[in-house]
């Protein structure tokens, strides 16, 4: 059980990670909101996860790909 729960935490995209340390709130606490506001609208912030998740890829992409003047 505890090698899923690793496993499942390591795999996400960390947006409640990235969102809990931008907000100064435990990311668990972010988890289980988010969870809950699934269950009551449906799953409507699944939505906003993967549209977060999407755009922290982007930008992570964009950083990496910027080249500095010493990369020559």
């Amino acid at each position: 059980m505890r090698r899923l729960q690793y496993f499942i935490e390591s795999q996400a995209f960390g947006v409640c990670t990235m969102l809990g340390e931008k907000l100064g709130i435990a990311s668990s606490s972010i988890r289980f909101s988010f969870i809950y506001l699934s269950f009551l609208t449906f799953g409507s912030p699944v939505l906003i996860y993967l549209m977060l998740a999407f755009w922290m890829n982007v930008s992570k992409h964009l950083r990496r790909e910027r080249s500095t003047i010493w990369d020559l």
